[in-house]
């Protein structure tokens, strides 16, 4: 019997936050088949350029719960439209 995608959905939401997170994430992949040329180094670059950025205090992260609430404030707050 073949398993739906709803089902298989349920059966993710028991996974912990990262499983669901390393899931997606290789789901996402799976359909990103062909790149086109040059996005891959781009990105490399890209990603240097940032790490650099850090390592050198020039930009400093926020912590992913500080993300995420103010994401979620955003989220939750009355349309001001």
């Amino acid at each position: 019997m073949a398993t739906s995608a709803e089902d298989l959905y349920q059966k993710a939401l028991g996974l912990s936050e990262e499983e669901r997170a390393a899931l997606a994430a290789r789901l996402i992949e799976s359909l990103d088949t062909e790149a086109e040329e040059g996005v891959e180094a781009a990105w490399l670059a890209e990603v240097e350029r940032r790490m650099e950025e850090l390592d050198s205090g020039k930009v400093q992260s926020i912590p992913w719960e500080d993300v995420r609430a103010r994401l979620f404030g955003k989220l939750n707050a009355p349309d001001q439209g």
